[in-house]
């Protein structure tokens, strides 16, 4: 680990994205328990499954502010801690919402989720925090591409784990068990990580200086030290067009990211009568090839940025012609007739969408890095829009006409995104001046 520890560190954010996203996936496996327990229909499950998007949002917006403003390591203790007590505490919601809100066990799920959603938002806008203050600037899409690997590996495992659990347990002692390993997690960090490498007896001098090199800048990037002592206010967000343009792409990925995670056992189930056991190792299909994508797509575009020096064919074209073949593959699903057809083209698909899953947060990171956390919040607030759409308007989309009708929607959703990386120019800041200020060591 010598001159190293800088992975380690991104190892760790590797094991919480993880433990994010089997926690918030659980709810999708234990969906027969739940329904049948408190006798809920397509249009209910589906508002239950977005109520934490609304959460989420919120979490992704002020999180990452914080992240700027306290430092990532206060975040990331305060993020792991609370969500792992609302994951805990969701096996009470439904009896919650039953005594308390009117009898209404829907209610209750909405509480218990949107609180869920809000203690996990900040999640990846404090990552690119700790990015922006661990990594140097020939590193960055792939050192986010290794943070961001444990969401395709989370959603991965989500299947085997949780239904697992479920076979051995119920659905309420697994949620205890996975709210756990948050807390095991967090003990750990606090020990481990200082929010700045300078502060840590482990970063050898050696390692600091590769990571505050500034040697191999390009064209448009920017030097952290040069941004730290400008104020800027977290609203320039919105005058600068290569941020809006990058947050509506995120947008594109998230909608296949969220609905693959929250509809494709139901869908499974319902359509070509899956067991619970098989959703063990089927349900894992749709993920395969996004861990790989996901870790090669920051690569491939560190080495487009080595080789042309331009930012805009790394980043940007790069991402358009990802989102062009997901595109394709979600407009053929429902021309399929078999499971295996399915289960390829969703495979496919969501490897290409993941494909430039870090090039979203890193455009953030060549743009504006010191407000790494506050923008990255703001765009994680838009795009995370999705986690409340892609579930609920799902949920009215199969009730109304089939299944086949989530698969449109979502090529529509992507095609949207494609055409705004189109005028996605990384490096172009949307002000002109800012007003100096101190400059801030909880970066």
């Amino acid at each position: 680990m010598k001159n190293n520890y800088r992975y380690f560190i991104i190892f760790m954010i590797v094991i919480i994205t993880i433990i994010n996203y089997i926690d918030r996936g659980a709810l999708s496996y234990a969906q027969a328990e739940i329904i049948q327990e408190f006798n809920l229909d397509p249009i209910s499950w589906g508002a239950i499954l977005g109520y934490f998007g609304y959460g989420y949002i919120f979490g992704a917006l002020f999180g990452g502010a914080l992240a700027d403003k306290k430092g990532p390591k206060f975040m990331w203790i305060l993020a792991g801690t609370t969500w792992s007590i609302f994951e805990i505490g969701t096996i009470f919601a439904g009896h919650l919402g039953a005594t308390f809100f009117g009898g209404s066990a829907l209610a209750g799920f909405a509480v218990f989720r949107f609180l869920f959603g809000l203690a996990e938002g900040p999640t990846l806008s404090t990552m690119n925090r700790t990015m922006a203050n661990w990594v140097s600037p020939n590193e960055k899409g792939f050192s986010v591409a290794l943070g961001l690997v444990g969401t395709p590996i989370g959603a991965l495992i989500t299947a085997p784990v949780v239904v697992g659990l479920l076979t051995f347990t119920n659905w309420k002692v697994t949620f205890v068990i996975l709210g756990l390993l948050g807390f095991i997690w967090v003990l750990v960090w606090r020990k481990v990580f200082t929010n700045l490498p300078e502060d840590h007896p482990k970063v050898s001098e050696i390692e600091l200086r590769k990571i505050r090199s500034t040697n191999d800048l390009i064209e448009g990037e920017i030097k952290l030290e040069e941004t730290i002592s400008k104020n800027v206010p977290w609203y320039y967000f919105f005058k600068n067009s290569t941020l809006t343009m990058n947050a509506i792409g995120y947008f594109a990925f998230l909608y296949v990211n969220i609905l693959l995670l929250t509809w494709t056992p139901k869908y499974l189930q319902d359509e070509f009568n899956y067991s619970l056991a098989s959703l063990s190792y089927i349900g894992m299909i749709p993920w395969v090839g996004a861990i790989i994508t996901g870790l090669l797509g920051g690569k491939i575009s560190d080495k487009l940025r080595e080789k042309t020096g331009n930012l805009r064919i790394a980043r940007s074209w790069f991402t358009v012609v990802c989102l062009f073949c997901t595109a394709i593959c979600f407009m053929l699903i429902p021309t399929a007739e078999s499971a295996t057809t399915v289960l390829s083209l969703m495979c496919i698909g969501n490897a290409f969408n993941y494909l430039p899953n870090s090039i979203y947060w890193t455009v953030i990171l060549d743009t504006e890095p010191n407000k790494a956390g506050t923008f990255g919040g703001v765009t994680h607030f838009i795009a995370n829009l999705a986690t409340i759409i892609a579930p609920t308007l799902t949920g009215s989309l199969v009730a109304s006409y089939g299944y086949n009708a989530m698969f449109t929607a979502a090529a529509f959703a992507v095609i949207v995104g494609m055409v705004s990386m189109i005028f996605v120019k990384p490096g172009q800041q949307g002000h002109m001046s800012v007003t100096p200020t101190t400059k801030d060591t909880t970066l």
